[in-house]
C-alpha cells in the first residue's frame, strides 16, 4: 500500500525511545541531608551532559521529580544538527552578524564534541554521522537559501546550494532549492542520556529520584535546596537543567513553550537509499522534518503549535500525525510506511532563537539551562561546557551569546 497507514493498536502517546534497551540508571532515595560540590536539577539529556562534564572534578548530585530520562528527552527526534532553526542570515538580523557567526561555529563544534564524547566513553546509542538536507519552503525560499549558502561559505561551514533540477535528480523531491550540509548526526536520545549518567556515576555522581526541589536559597557560601523528601541538599553551586519547564525564580523574558508532534514507523520500512544517511527538514512554518533510524524506522515530526498544553490532547495527537503523514506523502509519494509510535511534547522558543544558559539573576551560585530552539541536544553540549567553565571559575568565550 502506498503512503502511510495508522495502526489500530498504535502506541499513542508513547515515545519510541521509552522502549529502548539499556536505559537503566542507578537511582536512590534522598533519605538524609547531603552536601555536594554541585547539584544538578533535572535528569534528562541536559542534566546528563552537565553531570558528565562536572563529575570529572566535583561531587555531583542529580535530582529529578521523575525517573531519569522521563521528561522532554523522550519527546526528542534526536536530529543532532549544528544548523539552528533560524538561518545564519536571519539570526544575524536578531542578534547581529558577528554573534550569529559565533553561534553557528559554536554549534558546529558542539556536534563534533558530542561525537567525540560518545566514542571516548563507549556509549551505545546508535550514533550515526549524517548529512542535512534543508528544503526551501514558505519561510525560506530558494533565494534565501542561496544567500544562506554564501554566508556559511564565508565562515567555512560546509553547506552547498542545490537548484531544483539537481535536487530532483538526486533526491526525487520537487522544491525550488535546498541546502546540503555535512557534519550532523542522529542517535537514540534516551540511551545517550542514560549512558552519560552511568559514566558520571562511575566518578562522583549520585542520582536521586523521585525528589522534587521546592525552593532554592542562596547565600554567599552556596545554595540550600529544600525538597519534598524533607531533607535538604547543600551545594556550592546549583544548575537547573529543566528542559522546557520554567523553574520557579528563573527569569525567562520573552520565552514561550509550544507543542510539537512526532511519530515513528515500524522497523525495516522501504525508503530511498539516500535517506539512511540524511536528516531532512524544511524552511516552512510549521516545518516537516524526518530521518531514518538504525533499525529502518522512519522518524518524522513537525506541526508545531503555539500552545503550551496542546501536546497533552490525545485526540489532537492522531490528527496531527495524519497531517504529518500527508505532508510526507506529498513530498515523497513512493515511501511506504506504517505508523507504530506517535507522541507529543513541549518545546521552547526564545526571542533570540538561542537557548538561555548562564547565571540566575539575583541568586548567587545558581545557573540555569533553558534549551530553547530546535537543537536541544547540541545545546546541551554547549551548556555543559559553559557552565562547567563557570563552576571552575573560568569564562567561556561564547557565554554572552546565550544570556537573555
Amino acid at each position: 500500500m502506498i503512503g502511510a497507514t495508522i495502526k489500530r493498536d498504535l502506541r499513542t502517546g508513547r515515545s519510541l525511545w521509552a522502549d529502548s534497551p539499556g536505559l537503566g540508571v542507578k537511582t536512590q532515595a534522598l533519605t538524609k541531608a547531603i552536601a555536594v560540590d554541585v547539584a544538578v536539577v533535572g535528569a534528562g539529556i541536559s542534566g546528563a551532559f552537565m553531570a558528565h562534564e562536572l563529575a570529572r572534578d566535583h561531587s555531583v548530585a542529580v535530582l529529578d521529580r521523575r525517573p531519569p530520562l522521563m521528561g522532554s528527552t523522550l519527546a526528542s527526534t534526536a536530529m543532532l544538527q549544528w544548523e539552528i532553526d533560524l538561518t545564519l542570515t536571519a539570526l544575524g538580523g536578531r542578534i547581529g552578524a558577528d554573534k550569529a557567526r559565533r553561534a553557528y561555529l559554536r554549534s558546529r563544534a558542539a556536534v563534533d564534541d558530542l561525537k567525540r564524547i560518545v566514542v571516548k566513553e563507549g556509549i551505545r546509542c546508535g550514533l550515526k554521522a549524517k548529512q542535512s538536507l534543508y528544503l526551501a519552503g514558505d519561510e525560506y525560499g530558494h533565494r534565501a537559501l542561496e544567500a544562506e549558502a554564501e554566508a556559511r561559505a564565508e565562515i567555512g561551514l560546509g553547506s552547498r546550494y542545490l537548484g531544483p533540477a539537481e535536487l530532483r535528480d538526486a533526491f526525487g523531491m520537487d522544491r525550488t532549492g535546498a541546502l546540503i550540509s555535512d557534519g550532523s548526526a542522529s542517535a537514540d536520545p534516551a540511551r545517550l542520556a542514560a549512558g552519560l549518567l552511568r559514566r558520571a556515576g562511575e566518578n562522583h555522581t549520585r542520582v536521586y529520584s523521585p525528589v522534587e526541589v521546592l525552593e532554592a536559597i542562596s547565600d554567599p557560601e552556596g545554595v540550600t535546596l529544600l525538597t519534598d523528601a524533607g531533607h535538604a541538599v547543600r551545594a556550592k553551586q546549583v544548575v537547573f537543567c529543566c528542559g522546557y519547564e520554567f523553574p520557579r525564580g528563573v527569569s525567562t523574558p520573552g520565552a514561550k513553550v509550544i507543542s510539537s508532534w512526532a511519530m515513528a514507523s515500524k522497523p525495516r520500512q522501504r525508503c530511498p537509499a539516500w535517506l539512511r544517511d540524511m536528516l531532512v527538514w524544511e524552511g516552512s512554518d510549521p516545518y516537516l522534518y524526518f530521518r531514518m533510524g538504525g533499525d529502518g524506522r522512519l522518524i518524522v515530526g513537525g506541526e508545531d503549535e503555539a500552545s503550551p498544553t496542546a501536546h497533552a490532547d490525545k485526540a489532537k495527537l492522531k490528527r496531527k500525525c495524519e497531517t504529518i503523514a500527508q505532508k510526507l506523502r506529498r513530498l515523497l509519494p513512493e515511501i511506504e510506511f506504517e505508523v507504530d509510535y506517535a507522541w507529543a511534547g513541549a518545546f521552547g522558543e526564545s526571542p533570540t532563537g538561542l537557548p538561555q544558559i548562564g547565571p540566575v539573576e539575583g541568586m548567587d551560585h545558581v545557573h540555569a539551562v533553558m534549551g530553547f530552539g530546535g537543537n536541544g541536544i547540541t545545546y546541551s553540549v554547549i551548556a555543559s561546557q559553559i557552565i562547567g567553565r563557570a563552576v571552575r571559575g573560568e569564562t567561556d568565550p561564547d557565554g554572552d551569546l546565550y544570556r537573555s
